[in-house]
């Protein structure tokens, strides 16, 4: 358990906007490995599961994951985790890309990983998406439908 624990602390860290690595970050997953972003059913394989770490990275470069709890059962970690940073670049979302806004968001977050033989197989990140919007001041406006 200690060491599933030891292994997403990694994976958070290689995606630190100071430090982004995200070949690091990619190699905590297995080949059929999968990203969902719950909010909004977004799915990232193979690849695609770089854009997790780059994306955000390019859109807040200062990001940070505080980490509150961890819990590790059998093959699955929680993580309740709160994400930080200044909107600085730009964000893709599913209804089009938001230019930088200046602002900085505090976003509360939830994260389940499923891992098999010391690497993860499923990631599904429930982060509270209208607080994001709320606090890059979007509600209101399409991208908050």
């Amino acid at each position: 358990m200690s060491d599933d624990i030891k292994m997403i602390k990694e994976l958070y860290a290689a995606a630190e906007g100071d430090v982004v690595d995200v070949g690091k970050f990619v190699s905590f997953f297995a080949e059929d490995a999968y990203v969902r972003d719950i909010p909004t059913n977004l799915e990232f394989r193979g690849k695609d599961i770089a854009i997790v770490a780059s994306g955000m990275a390019q859109a807040f470069p200062d990001i940070h994951r505080e980490l509150f709890e961890i819990y590790a059962m059998e093959n699955v970690i929680v993580v309740e985790l709160a994400i930080r940073g200044t909107h600085r670049g730009s964000l893709a979302t599913p209804t089009g890309t938001v230019p930088a806004t200046g602002r900085t968001i505090d976003v509360p977050c939830c994260d389940v990983f499923h891992l098999r033989e010391g690497k993860v197989v499923s990631f599904h990140c429930y982060n509270a998406a209208s607080i994001l919007l709320r606090q890059l001041g979007l509600t209101g406006s399409e991208m908050a439908a």
